[in-house]
């Protein structure tokens, strides 16, 4: 299992959201952030503005399934054909094992599943 973390552009989290849930990946949390890439903020006259807003987004897939997960948040997440600064970026991170707190069932990296006694 990975786990994507997306920063994307609040304008565009309505999209990333519903093409994840048509392409069957309904799980997402979805968090409100700041921050700048490296273009190290917007400037504006004589004000530069280094924290701007984007929300991120985090998905648990299968490894067989990162690149359309991928594939599906660049397109959904992109300005326009091309893109432009302040898109976002993606993250993938290895996830060893969950936890589903209501039944405790805990799901290893292999796909095995066990319930964990409490």
């Amino acid at each position: 299992m990975i786990m994507i973390r997306s920063i994307v552009r609040p304008e565009k989290v309505d999209n990333v959201l519903a093409a994840l849930m048509e392409a069957g990946f309904p799980g997402v949390t979805k968090m409100s952030v700041v921050g700048r890439g490296k273009q190290r903020g917007i400037k504006i006259g004589e004000i530069t503005y280094d924290e701007i807003p984007k929300e991120m987004l985090l998905a648990v897939v299968k490894d067989s399934d990162k690149d359309f997960a991928v594939r599906t948040i660049v397109k959904a997440a992109r300005t326009g054909d091309k893109g432009a600064f302040g898109d976002g970026r993606i993250f993938i991170i290895p996830v060893i094992e969950t936890y589903t707190i209501s039944s405790g069932i805990k799901e290893t990296e292999d796909g095995a599943t066990e319930e964990v006694q409490i």
